[in-house]
């Protein structure tokens, strides 16, 4: 039989499709025989009804899906809370521990704790626990003064010495070191006049002069002036010598190679600037010279020397309840120093506003280059900020130092100096400095010249019992080998660890347990457990050792 087609053909012989159902057959739900659902088929529950219509839906709008990615990315926005709608607080992470200057707040914690500490344990600290001898061998005198006679000099070296105290001293010494190498000699070293420490002093303001020539005089040949001679050819003015711009830690190889053919041909050549112009590692022969010159021949002035020895007795005086022996502190908290560490303390925006000044002062628009980005959080946990007062104060109570230690305070001019220093003077009543041993007409003569000051603390900090620096540099460092050398390896230093100590300072579950001190037998290093601790029986290692020039 052939099909009947319901639509005219059109002329056409070719069938038409059927047209398309209103919905689709597979989503459609059958009506047969057997009633409502088709035979076999389970009744659909709710659910099943309702993801069938919301799919249907979707499919007969497609164009649903293409703001899909936007809801989801919407979604994940909310949840993380990039998007806020003032439903959930937003929550600042916590400071990583160390970050933040919290001593004060452990002070006031512990405060109570150390001012009823009446135990003799750490009253005679001093007098016993120094008691172990260097027992790494014979420490022996670096250089034999009497070496004989000198060879004919090869000409005359004139240096030109900048910084402060112990950046000249370091010149002096490498001087000393480098003449002795090329066999020239030395002419007085001259001090530049620096910015930041403003001292006019000369070579024998600071220094004995005579004593100086006379230690060298078998070991190198040093005069205060060079010979008119000579001075006729350079038109009697220093600025016309060739100068040699030497680079810094420059090989004692180059003063050879370099330096002594032109010291040949010139007789008198000129190194300025002149500080950390030689380089430490050098061969043995060099260390002697340096050796000789810092721990022999560079001997305080007279009226320096007169005044720094008279205070070293006043501290033994004051130190009479442990045998004449105390503590002297080295401490870098002046107001350069505090600045130039970028780190933030607890002075507000007044802190803030002095050190911007400070920095602009000594470092124009080193700090405030475009692009550069000062972070204190993570100087402090590095460990390169300046300890405090108050913070060296906790770490010596901390080590078994009660109120009854003498200390003498090495510094300068303390930043804020009324309030930074209240809690270490609460800790330690006895605290004397170069101003409270001294009458302001004996100190008037070196007030106003910040070199001779350090050189009074020099001498005061070599003859304690114990040395404590808290920032590193010259002036430690200095002091770490003279003491080695003058007491035959037998002087002790602390030198912490100011990473473990930001640890320390920043947990608020430390108490404080008097516990012993122990100090090693190991020459110049102290290794002390620090008496700040927590439940958990938390503790830090302090040890410090010098690298002395010449040790």
């Amino acid at each position: 039989m052939q099909a009947h087609n319901r639509i005219s053909s059109s002329g056409h012989n070719t069938p038409s499709p059927p047209t398309s159902p209103l919905r689709s057959p597979r989503y459609r739900s059958g009506k047969g025989k057997g009633g409502r659902f088709p035979s076999g088929q389970q009744p659909r529950t709710l659910a099943q009804r309702l993801a069938w219509i919301i799919l249907s839906v979707l499919l007969r709008r497609q164009g649903v899906f293409l703001f899909a990615p936007l809801i989801y990315i919407s979604g994940m926005l909310l949840y993380m809370g990039t998007v806020s709608f003032d439903v959930v607080p937003h929550v600042k992470p916590r400071p990583p521990p160390g970050s933040v200057y919290r001593s004060p707040q452990l002070y006031e914690k512990l405060r109570p704790e150390m001012d009823s500490d009446n135990s003799s344990s750490s009253a005679d600290g001093l007098a016993t626990v120094w008691k172990h001898s260097y027992k790494g061998g014979v420490w022996r005198p670096c250089l034999n003064k009497s070496m004989g006679g000198l060879p004919d000099s090869n000409g005359y070296i004139y240096v030109e010495a900048n910084g402060g105290l112990n950046q000249q001293r370091t010149s002096i010494c490498n001087a000393v070191a480098v003449a002795g190498y090329l066999n020239a000699t030395l002419v007085i070293p001259y001090f530049h006049f620096h910015s930041i420490w403003r001292d006019p002093s000369k070579f024998n303001d600071i220094y004995d002069e005579d004593h100086f020539i006379s230690t060298l005089k078998n070991v190198v040949r040093v005069v205060d002036k060079i010979p008119e001679y000579l001075m006729e050819r350079f038109d009697h003015n220093l600025t016309n010598v060739y100068n040699f711009k030497v680079k810094a830690w420059s090989p004692i190889r180059y003063y050879r190679d370099a330096v002594l053919p032109k010291l040949l041909e010139e007789q008198v050549i000129r190194i300025s600037p002149f500080a950390n112009r030689l380089s430490f590692d050098a061969p043995p022969a060099v260390q002697r010279f340096r050796c000789l010159a810092n721990y022999e021949a560079l001997q305080f002035s007279n009226p320096i020397a007169t005044l720094a020895n008279s205070l070293v007795e006043k501290m033994k005086e004051r130190s009479a309840t442990n045998n004449g022996k105390y503590v002297a502190v080295h401490l870098r908290f002046e107001e350069d120093m505090v600045a130039f560490s970028c780190c933030v303390f607890d002075g507000g925006q007044e802190e803030k506003n002095d050190m911007n000044s400070a920095r602009e002062r000594g470092w124009r628009g080193k700090f405030t280059k475009p692009g550069r980005v000062i972070r204190p959080g993570a100087i402090r946990i590095s460990g390169k900020c300046p300890l405090t007062p108050l913070e060296v104060g906790l770490m010596l109570r901390g080590m078994g130092f009660n109120n009854s230690t003498s200390i003498y305070l090495a510094s300068g001019k303390i930043y804020n100096s009324e309030k930074t220093m209240a809690p270490l003077l609460e800790m330690f009543p006895l605290l004397q400095t170069k101003d409270t041993l001294t009458s302001v007409e004996e100190l008037a003569p070196f007030k106003n010249y910040s070199s001779r000051m350090a050189a009074i603390d020099y001498t005061v900090c070599l003859h304690s019992e114990a040395f404590v620096t808290t920032q590193g540099g010259n002036f430690p460092h200095f002091l770490m080998g003279h003491r080695r050398y003058l007491y035959g390896g037998h002087s002790q230093t602390i030198r912490p660890d100011k990473k473990k100590l930001a640890l320390i300072f920043d947990n608020p579950n430390i108490g404080y347990v008097l516990i012993p001190l122990h100090v090693s037998s190991f020459v110049c290093m102290l290794c002390a457990t620090l008496i700040l601790r927590s439940h958990k029986a938390k503790y830090i290692q302090l040890a410090g050792h010098g690298n002395g020039i010449g040790t």
